[in-house]
Formats: C-alpha cells, sequence, structure tokens
C-alpha cells in the first residue's frame, strides 16, 4: 500500500512538472523540478524506517516485556518531600474549610496529616543524612525545606479539631 501511495504521488508531482513546463516559462518549470528526486529520497527513507520499526516489533515477545527491567525510581530529594508536605498540608486545611463538620472529612484530614508527619520523618533523616557532607550552600537549603515543611504542619495541626488525632488512638484501646 505504501508503494502504490508513493507511486501515485510521484505521478501526480510528474504530471504538475509536465504541465508547467508546457504553461509556464521554462525557469520557473526547472526550479521547481528538484521536488520528484526529493520526493523519492524522502519516500525511500519512510520506508526504511518503518521496515526498521516492524522488525523491532517482531522481535517482542511477551517474555522481553515481562523482564524487562525499568530503570530503578529515583528518591525523592528533600526539597521534593518538603514540597510534597506543603502541597498537601495546604490540601487538608482547605478541605477543613469547606466542610469542617463532616466526620468522613475529618478522618480523611487525619489520615493525611498522619501520612504528612511520616514524610516529616523522613525528610528529617535525609536532612540529617545529607547536612554534614553538604558544602554551605547546600545545607541552607536542606534547613529551609525543613521548616518550611515543619510551618506547614503546625499551622495544620492548628486547623485540626481539637482532640481529633487522640480520638482515633483511644479508640483501638
Amino acid at each position: 500500500m505504501f508503494k502504490w501511495f508513493i507511486a501515485l504521488i510521484l505521478a501526480v508531482e510528474t504530471g504538475a512538472l509536465i504541465l508547467l513546463l508546457l504553461v509556464a516559462p521554462a525557469p520557473v518549470a526547472w526550479t521547481l523540478a528538484p521536488a520528484v528526486p526529493l520526493t523519492v529520497i524522502l519516500a525511500l527513507l519512510l520506508y526504511s524506517r518503518k521496515d526498521k520499526v516492524s522488525r523491532w516489533a517482531w522481535r517482542l515477545s511477551p517474555e522481553r516485556i515481562t523482564h524487562h527491567r525499568s530503570q530503578p525510581a529515583r528518591a525523592d530529594s528533600p526539597e521534593d518531600i518538603s514540597n510534597s508536605i506543603i502541597e498537601r498540608t495546604a490540601e487538608i486545611r482547605r478541605a477543613l474549610q469547606e466542610d469542617p463538620r463532616s466526620e468522613m472529612r475529618l478522618q480523611m484530614c487525619a489520615l493525611g496529616y498522619r501520612a504528612c508527619v511520616n514524610d516529616m520523618i523522613t525528610l528529617t533523616h535525609l536532612v540529617n543524612e545529607q547536612s554534614p557532607n553538604a558544602p554551605l550552600f547546600r545545607r541552607l537549603k536542606l534547613r529551609r525545606a525543613r521548616k518550611r515543611a515543619i510551618e506547614a504542619l503546625s499551622a495544620t495541626r492548628q486547623a485540626l479539631p481539637p482532640g481529633l488525632l487522640r480520638a482515633e488512638h483511644q479508640e483501638r484501646q
């Protein structure tokens, strides 16, 4: 099908070029003459590319797909974790302002707050691990990331209703 399509394009281009030679002055027609060989070259390039893709797809097997090892997931940087904590705590505060009486929403906010606290622990460990060997500017960035996360967590903690986090702990006992 590809070959027929290219043959049709070449036939139309050649016919248009011949018609142009009959109607227009010769210099104008000859400036457009390289269009036909360029079309042939482009068609050959596309055909070879299509052939490579089809050969690659032919070699693909279910075993290759299942045994394919993707790149290992990169560890989040302290700045990424800090930004994640800040975004989630802002979302928790926004959710609490929308409907502070919904029990389901309160429980979901409490779960989100606990996840942020867990991430804060991870962030603190990463900052403590990276700070001793880091240059001064990097240490300042790490401290700033931790400070921003702490401020966001404390603002969210103040926005949570009193006793929300303790109530679930008491119910388990």
